[in-house]
């Protein structure tokens, strides 16, 4: 699952350091808000939580999956896993109340799980049928990829996604996956997009943002012209994994991007 780094170094490098969350948490007044998309084992967020224990500051994580028997498999495993060791009465508290409020070190953290279907949830909160949770100032995006699980990854998911940040909130994502597709949806759904960190045996993974303050490497012309000869760039419109190339329509929509503007 995290081929030559394992979860605990690949959750510090891809997600902690990439959207330098404790750099932001410094300089941060009041709740800083995650939303941990695919909790899996809880890698990411305890990663967050080792890392940013020594700031003083106030974090909220909210974790969401539709399954929360990794979370036991870790609580289950500690010592062999090794990376939840000293968290298992928060994970005892969040796999029972689905929420936890605790204070590692210096940081108060509140922390809470959301089991059930990811993109129903969002579409839920965007309708006003379930309590909308504060816009977020980072996103882990750590889903199962896009043919495995192509629910998670279609162009409604991230515009829905888009629409839950704030203008006025810095929100930086991270996920895994670098492929055109993706890239595509996430600036069809209103992100701008970026190269992000090589991780593992992954020579690049994706950063994406409403503000391109805080993309270092943004795709440039040159990406777009690549997308645009892609035959597996066109976004998902529904959750069936399949493959095309852009469609005219989509093809305009990326080349009138405002980060694309910026750059001639």
């Amino acid at each position: 699952m995290h081929p030559g780094l394992g979860p605990q170094a690949e959750a510090e490098l891809l997600y902690v350091q990439q959207l330098r969350i404790c750099e932001r948490l410094e300089a941060h007044t009041g709740e800083f808000i995650i939303w941990d998309i695919g909790l899996g084992a809880a890698a990411n967020a305890i990663a967050v939580l080792r890392s940013a224990r020594d700031i003083s500051s106030q974090l909220r994580i909210v974790s969401c999956d539709n399954t929360d028997e990794p979370l036991q498999f870790a609580l289950n495993h500690s010592t062999a896993l090794g990376y939840p060791a000293g968290y298992e009465t928060a994970l005892a508290a969040l796999l029972r109340e689905r929420r936890v409020e605790f204070k590692p070190g210096k940081l108060q953290v509140n922390w809470e799980f959301h089991l059930g279907d990811f993109p129903a949830w969002l579409t839920q909160a965007r309708g006003g049928d379930v309590p909308m949770v504060p816009a977020p100032h980072a996103i882990f995006y750590d889903a199962f990829s896009p043919a495995k699980n192509p629910a998670m990854w279609t162009l409604p998911l991230f515009k829905n996604l888009f629409q839950c940040t704030d203008p006025q909130r810095a929100c930086g994502l991270t996920t895994y996956s670098r492929s055109t597709l993706l890239r595509a949806t996430l600036l069809m759904a209103g992100f701008f997009v970026g190269t992000g960190r090589a991780t593992g045996r992954k020579e690049e993974t994706t950063v994406a943002a409403n503000t391109m303050e805080l993309i270092a490497e943004p795709l440039n012309a040159r990406w777009l012209e690549r997308a645009c000869r892609s035959h597996s760039a066109e976004p998902l419109k529904e959750a069936v994994y399949r493959t095309a190339p852009l469609s005219e329509a989509s093809r305009e929509k990326l080349q009138s991007h405002p980060q694309f503007h910026s750059q001639k």
